[in-house]
């Protein structure tokens, strides 16, 4: 039985976590964190039916009391890298669901994590179709020279553009060092209006608005020819199958994995 650990139980998407580890019959939930609702029974909110593990809110004496096998984090992205220094610190294995590192500190916790032995398993996206969508674009990728991301969320999402869309660009440039190809020179009319570029100049554009919970669409184009891949989220819990998949990978190994298409293969 794997015992884990949910920080940010109280969230939307930590109370699927807290579902879906209630829900699985090889996990266990010993541990949740939330820096509200202490006291509070974590399966309540969750499920509304009590499981008997309480909502603390003092990270490390969490650690320290319930000593889980595997953490899995869906905070915010100002408080995740110290969340994470903190697993290690503890060689607690980690599954991290919170975008929004920056990319050297994405390099040092790959260190912390040998020097540590520890595994961690970061992952923009955990839905199984919207990786799927990311491994497809970096085949597409190769056929073609001309791409734009477009990803829409709900407007509650702090971090733009999404994880996934990075992800999905850094995948795609690793077949292509260019996706601009004979396009022509541009002028913004008003700043902005073209989207970020990112890897191999591939513009994404993102959208904020209610009702969406994430979408993304990838835009390939050639002579003669469009080819547009996309994925939509309609519930969240559509990714927990992904979550469950990374906890029971990480449990069993220790090393540091960034996108869950590495363990999908």
């Amino acid at each position: 039985m794997i015992k884990v650990g949910v920080v940010g139980a109280l969230g939307k998407m930590g109370k699927e976590v807290v579902k879906a580890v209630l829900n699985a019959e090889d996990t266990e939930l010993v541990m949740a964190v939330d820096i509200l609702g202490e006291g509070a029974d974590a399966g309540l909110a969750a499920t509304n039916k009590e499981c008997g593990v309480k909502i603390e809110t003092d990270l490390e004496k969490a650690i320290k009391n319930k000593k889980p096998d595997v953490i899995v984090d869906f905070t915010q992205p100002s408080g995740i890298y110290n969340h994470v220094c903190t697993y290690m610190q503890y060689k607690v294995k980690s599954v991290i669901g919170t975008t929004g590192l920056k990319d050297e500190q994405i390099t040092n916790l790959e260190k912390m994590s040998k020097e540590n032995n520890t595994a961690c398993l970061i992952a923009p996206n955990f839905s199984t179709g919207a990786v799927l969508l990311m491994m497809f674009a970096k085949q597409a990728a190769k056929y073609f020279n001309n791409a734009e991301i477009i990803e829409l969320h709900h407007n509650q999402k702090k971090d733009a553009p999404s994880g996934t869309a990075i992800k999905t660009a850094q995948l795609m440039a690793e077949e292509n060092s260019d996706f601009t190809l004979g396009n022509c020179p541009e002028t913004e009319l008003i700043e902005g209006s073209r989207g970020g570029t990112s890897e191999a100049n591939i513009h994404i554009h993102s959208v904020r608005m209610p009702g969406y919970i994430a979408s993304q669409e990838v835009i390939f184009g050639a002579s003669g020819q469009i080819l547009k891949l996309a994925h939509h989220t309609m519930e969240r819990s559509c990714y927990m199958a992904g979550v469950l998949l990374a906890v029971r990978y990480v449990f069993n190994n220790n090393e540091f994995i960034y996108g869950l298409d590495n363990i999908m293969q």
